[in-house]
This record gives C-alpha cells, sequence and structure tokens, in this order.
C-alpha cells in the first residue's frame, strides 16, 4: 500500500468542535473528503446543519450535527455518545471551538477573561476528557487541539492577554495528556495557525484595520488560509502518524521565527 492510500481516513469517525465556519468547517470538510464521517459540533446548531449537509452532499460521506456548548460537561459528555452511537464510533477528533476578545488587560473585567479562558481552554479540557474516555475504553484514538501562534509570542497591536494565555495553556494540556495516555493508544497533539483568512476574520470591522499591519509584519506577507490546515490534521487523524503525539505544529508562515 502506498502513502497516499495510508493516509486515507476510510471507516474512520470523528468529529469537530466549532465546525460550523471557519477553521473548523474546512478541517471537517477535510477529513470527509479523505474518506471518514464526520459529526459536526457548534453552538450554532442552523449553521451546523447547513454546514453538515454540503459536506455530505460533497463527499457522499455521512456528516451530521450537533449542537453542543463546550463549556458544559453534560452537553459535551452527551455530544460523545450521540457521535458515537451516530456515527459507530471515535477513531479522531478535532478541538477547535475558541474566541477572541481584544481588550486592554487594565480594562478587562473577570467576567471577560473567564470567557476566554472558559471556551478556549476549559472548553478543550471537557472535549479531550470526554473523547479520552471513550478512546481509552475502544483501543485508542487521535485529538487534536487548535491552540495558536499567540500561545508562542505575544500579539501585536491588539491587546489579547486572555487569548494569548488560553492558548498556552492548551499547548501545556496537550503535552501533559499526551504523556498520561502515551502507552495506551490515545494520541494528543495541537496545531498552532498564525493568522488565517476564514470568512469572518476578512469581513470583522474591528480586525480589517489591522490585517494590513499583520501583514507587513508577516514573512510571507500574507495571511494563511483555512485551506492549509487541513493537510497537518488529516495526518494527524490518519494511521500515518502513531508515532506522533505530543507535538504542537505551528503554521504561521514563519511569523513566529523572529
Amino acid at each position: 500500500m502506498g502513502i497516499i492510500e495510508k493516509m486515507k481516513l476510510d471507516g474512520k469517525k470523528g468529529f469537530v468542535t466549532g465546525a460550523a465556519r471557519g477553521i473548523g468547517k474546512c478541517t471537517a470538510t477535510a477529513f470527509a473528503e479523505a474518506g471518514a464521517d464526520v459529526a459536526i459540533v457548534d453552538l450554532d446548531y442552523d449553521e451546523a446543519v447547513k454546514t453538515a449537509g454540503e459536506i455530505s452532499a460533497n463527499t457522499g460521506k455521512k456528516v451530521i450535527a450537533i449542537r453542543t456548548d463546550c463549556t458544559n460537561q453534560e452537553q459535551v459528555d452527551a455530544m460523545v455518545e450521540q457521535v458515537a452511537e451516530e456515527l459507530g464510533g471515535i477513531d479522531f477528533c478535532h478541538n477547535n471551538a475558541g474566541i477572541c476578545l481584544n481588550v486592554p488587560a487594565e480594562e478587562m473585567s473577570f467576567e471577560q477573561w473567564y470567557k476566554v479562558i472558559n471556551i478556549n481552554l476549559n472548553g478543550i479540557f471537557l472535549t479531550d476528557i470526554a473523547a479520552g474516555k471513550y478512546m481509552l475504553a475502544h483501543g485508542g484514538g487521535s485529538i487534536i487541539n487548535t491552540a495558536s501562534m499567540s500561545a508562542h509570542i505575544v500579539n501585536v497591536p491588539q491587546p489579547q492577554c486572555a487569548y494569548n494565555a488560553s492558548k498556552a495553556g492548551v499547548i501545556q494540556l496537550t503535552k501533559s495528556l499526551a504523556i498520561e495516555w502515551a502507552q495506551r493508544n490515545v494520541r494528543v497533539n495541537s496545531i498552532s495557525p498564525g493568522y488565517i483568512g476564514t470568512e469572518l476574520t476578512l469581513n470583522s470591522p474591528t480586525l480589517i484595520p489591522l490585517i494590513e499591519k499583520w501583514n507587513a509584519m508577516a514573512p510571507m506577507g500574507r495571511m494563511g488560509k483555512p485551506e492549509e490546515l487541513e493537510s497537518i490534521c488529516v495526518y494527524l487523524a490518519g494511521d500515518t502518524s502513531t508515532f506522533t503525539t505530543g507535538s504542537d505544529f505551528i503554521i504561521d508562515g514563519a511569523f513566529t521565527c523572529f
């Protein structure tokens, strides 16, 4: 069997959080194109249903939509049970749901701080643990977490201390779980995207003025595309990455190299 055949995800089942749009939609599409059945997990159920329908129509794979608040443990546990029941198992997941608030630290309320930490870090913890428990009980699997280049640098000019701290936490959580589960066939890795030009980012009134500054600082002179994250996620979800765990993959066009 050649390497292309080995990288296919035929017969695998998984879910992606924050998958109704943006990066999550892109990776969910890639998983289905590679042969997997996928659950689109998002708080926006209507958009999740729309995305699931689009992906299923284009790939012929089974794609379902599940409304889940990833900061609610009961909902997360129920989502994992539903994915396993409706798809017939869970071999991989991409825990991608997250938010960013650009607020100066001295003006940030605790409620704002907690909201970011709760979604970006606590939400990843809850989905990691729920998926991990299932995988540990069913022979193994692969967990992919979305961190950020913001875990490695302090972004400028926007103030985002809560986001940066939460994403640094995601990487250390990833490494910690990878060590705990290394001998039980559950792999845990993270991706750290740089500035990615999603539909939401490119059309955000608050971010549009910053894009020119970001691009001026970027070695490649541009933002990344969501599609440029697909291959690493398909690799991590599949069987050619069985010796890859506890790693963080920075995909930022060399932004963090200086």
